[in-house]
């Protein structure tokens, strides 16, 4: 990615980055790459590069592992105003997970 300045995927490395860190990391709290950081770093890229996409993508992973964390307010404060950005597509499997998070941070 920095070799060749393609910066498309780069809010979906970090975002994957973040699931595969919660994957590995079940349990220990001493990582110093954390998935909240990847999952924010994300959300942060996203938004700069104005990919919606991206952010709704990362903006879910991170309102779950809030949801994970007892943050539901934070969670659903994050998620709800991307999700309703979008007005068509809500047939996708991305839609349809926020929606799904959404109606049970609710």
């Amino acid at each position: 990615m920095n070799r060749h300045r393609e910066r498309f995927w780069e809010a979906e490395l970090h975002r994957l980055q973040g699931e595969l860190l919660q994957q590995a990391a079940r349990g220990t709290s001493h990582a110093a790459l954390t998935p909240e950081a990847c999952f924010g770093q994300a959300l942060a890229i996203a938004r700069r590069q104005q990919a919606k996409a991206w952010e709704l993508r990362a903006a879910t992973s991170l309102a779950r592992l809030w949801q994970r964390q007892g943050q539901r307010t934070e969670a659903y404060e994050l998620l709800a105003p991307v999700y309703g950005w979008f007005t068509e597509g809500f047939d996708t499997a991305d839609l349809q997970d926020a929606k799904t998070l959404l109606e049970a941070l609710a």
